[in-house]
């Protein structure tokens, strides 16, 4: 058993596919209409056939008050790894992204926390040493 798709949770299914593209980079995988939605998938573009990271619709009425509880107490809904976090937030921040967290060192990780501008805090994360 492997994990194939994750979710995210977006307000704006093209928003968060600019955002998760052209500022993030990721490379969309899939764009298939359905109905007042589509099935967005975006996946990296060092592992195309990696999991692949859902831009969901968060029409649900539990979605967007579960969303707004996370940022209101500073909780990222996932995390994405990188090679350097402060080269990345270096770059993101240059980009014009929000973040909540600079660049933190954790004694195993260094973490970063970034506002994706669709509702959810992400974090970025690199493994030290």
């Amino acid at each position: 058993m492997k994990i194939n798709i994750v979710s995210v949770l977006v307000d704006d299914q093209a928003k968060a596919l600019r955002f998760y593209t052209e500022v993030l980079g990721f490379v969309k995988k899939h764009e298939i209409p359905l109905g007042p939605y589509a099935w967005i998938t975006v996946v990296s573009p060092e592992d195309p056939g990696g999991t692949a990271l859902s831009l969901e619709p968060d029409a649900h009425p539990a979605a967007r008050p579960f969303k707004q509880a996370l940022v209101a107490d500073g909780i990222p809904f996932t995390s994405f790894a990188v090679a350097d976090v402060a080269a990345e937030y270096e770059r993101l921040v240059g980009l014009g992204v929000r973040f909540t967290q600079q660049p933190t060192d954790l004694g195993p990780v260094t973490t970063a926390v970034l506002d994706d501008t669709c509702g959810n805090l992400i974090q970025i994360a690199a493994e030290n040493g």
